[in-house]
């Protein structure tokens, strides 16, 4: 799977990458005809909380499956992103 990853205005370091291509690594287990996944990572309000925004686009055959989650850390939106996009593999498995 090619995975692309979006910070908007900021530089993600090494440590952040390796963690999403660790995490999104998971998803080919679960699916196998994906063309393109893109994580987008966004500060909503620097100086609130609950303000990292983390969002995962694949490209499938048919339609694309999106998820956006924001949580205290990127690390923790990209893992609830990821946890909620297992129901919605197992609802495009099922259509196939």
């Amino acid at each position: 799977m090619n995975t692309t990853i979006n910070a908007v205005k900021f530089k993600a370091d090494e440590k952040l990458e390796k963690f999403i291509l660790d995490k999104v690594a998971k998803l080919d287990r679960l699916i196998d005809n994906v063309t393109k996944c893109e994580v987008t990572l966004k500060v909503d309000k620097p100086e609130s909380d609950n303000n990292k925004i983390a969002e995962i686009e694949l490209n499938l055959p048919g339609p694309n499956i999106f998820i956006s989650k924001q949580a205290d850390t990127f690390e923790q939106a990209v893992a609830d992103c990821i946890d909620a996009l297992r129901p919605q593999i197992e609802k495009y498995k099922e259509r196939r």
